[in-house]
């Protein structure tokens, strides 16, 4: 019987960390560094592909991910090097997608060509608003315009392009989110990762929240509505929510994510990487050193992980059961129980679907428009008790 990884498929992630500047919402493992030796991060990628590439021979390799941090700050041939390891150690689906998270401050036409030719066919651009007041206090470098030329040279050279907006910003009306959506789904983009702004303690803004000094934010009613219009708006125009946050048109959603929401294997390489792995049919979380020299040096050393612990059936489901419900199509019911060996509680479906929150057909269960808006009460009934 095929392990149950492969509902999902296999990706590797690789972090880079360093950013040019730290954003006051970014609670992501990224740092600013003056001065970084990218010949020793390239040793350290490889040997870790090579590592993990022994554990787990014969894989078809369906996505890599380029995150970060701002990885459109790495060399082209920092990248080129990573995917050639990649394609000398495992075979590749023919489909592979290869994804780069940009920043608009960090594009050069020269650097994102050097990125197609070592084999990015998707990039995805963290432009996050489309007004210069909103990016300001938002801590982004880049101005509405540079977003724009970014944006042309991406498509130039990917032809796949998404990008990324916040919305529930300070002091933003319903009539302002509207706007700014439909600008953005007629730049003909083909997917959409839309979230709403969340304090993160530890994080600058967390800090000006606690001490009351965040002011504009939206009450929870307007952000709700603004969640509406936002599910409204991208059906209207052909972007469906595949995911909670996640909007493409058919064809077009990201293989990556998809992975991770399937509850497949992903390497996770680079500081405070996570991954989940399957080694002789057992599963396994791992996690990676967070600070940059750290991990490195582990890495050079050839253990760039830190932890690797064995997951029980039961945590297995759990994880199964909170990133499948984030999926439109939600989770198969056999799954659940081939991995748990138990059933998922009847009667908490039974409530749920009875208060509409849920949705049951069969074998599957799926979470309804009205149950996505709170998606985490969902979940933590199931946990309940």
């Amino acid at each position: 019987m095929a392990e149950d990884w492969t509902h999902g498929g296999f990706g590797i992630y690789i972090h880079w960390p360093f950013c040019a500047s730290k954003c006051p919402y970014c609670d992501f493992n990224s740092h600013v560094a003056a001065e970084i030796d990218e010949s020793r991060w390239v040793r350290a990628y490889t040997r870790e592909i090579d590592r993990y590439a022994a554990a787990l021979p014969a894989r078809v390799v369906n996505s890599v991910f380029f995150g970060g941090g701002t990885p459109s700050l790495m060399a082209p041939e920092t990248v080129n090097a990573v995917l050639e390891r990649i394609h000398m150690r495992w075979p590749v689906a023919n489909d592979l997608e290869v994804t780069l998270e940009a920043n608009p401050g960090s594009v050069e036409a020269g650097r994102f060509r050097g990125y197609a030719q070592a084999g990015v066919n998707r990039l995805s651009m963290g432009i996050q608003a489309l007004n210069d007041p909103d990016l300001r206090a938002l801590g982004r470098l880049h101005s509405v315009d540079d977003a724009l030329a970014a944006f042309d040279i991406a498509r130039n050279n990917f032809d796949r392009v998404s990008f990324d907006l916040i919305y529930a910003r300070q002091n933003q009306t319903l009539s302002d989110w509207r706007s700014e959506l439909r600008r953005a789904l007629a730049m003909t983009v083909d997917h959409l990762s839309l979230y709403q702004l969340t304090i993160e303690p530890g994080t600058a803004f967390g800090d000006r929240y606690d001490a009351g000094k965040l002011r504009g934010l939206p009450e929870d009613d307007l952000s709700a509505e603004m969640y509406e219009a936002t599910q409204d708006i991208c059906a209207a125009a052909g972007f469906e929510a595949y995911e909670v946050s996640n909007h493409a048109k058919s064809g077009s959603e990201s293989r990556h994510n998809l992975i991770y929401w399937r509850y497949g294997d992903y390497a996770g390489i680079g500081p405070g990487a996570h991954g989940r792995i399957t080694v002789h049919g057992q599963r396994y979380a791992t996690e990676t050193r967070l600070a940059p020299l750290a991990w490195l040096q582990a890495a050079e050393a050839g253990q760039g992980e830190n932890l690797r612990r064995a997951l029980s059936g039961t945590e297995q489901a759990e994880e199964y059961l909170m990133m499948g419900l984030r999926l439109l199509q939600g989770i198969d019911l056999k799954r659940y129980y081939s991995l748990s060996g138990d059933h998922l509680d009847t009667a908490k479906i039974a409530y749920l679907s009875e208060i509409g929150m849920v949705e049951h057909a069969g074998d599957s269960l799926h979470v309804t428009p009205g149950g996505r808006m709170v998606l985490n009460a969902v979940i933590k009934e199931f946990f309940a008790g």
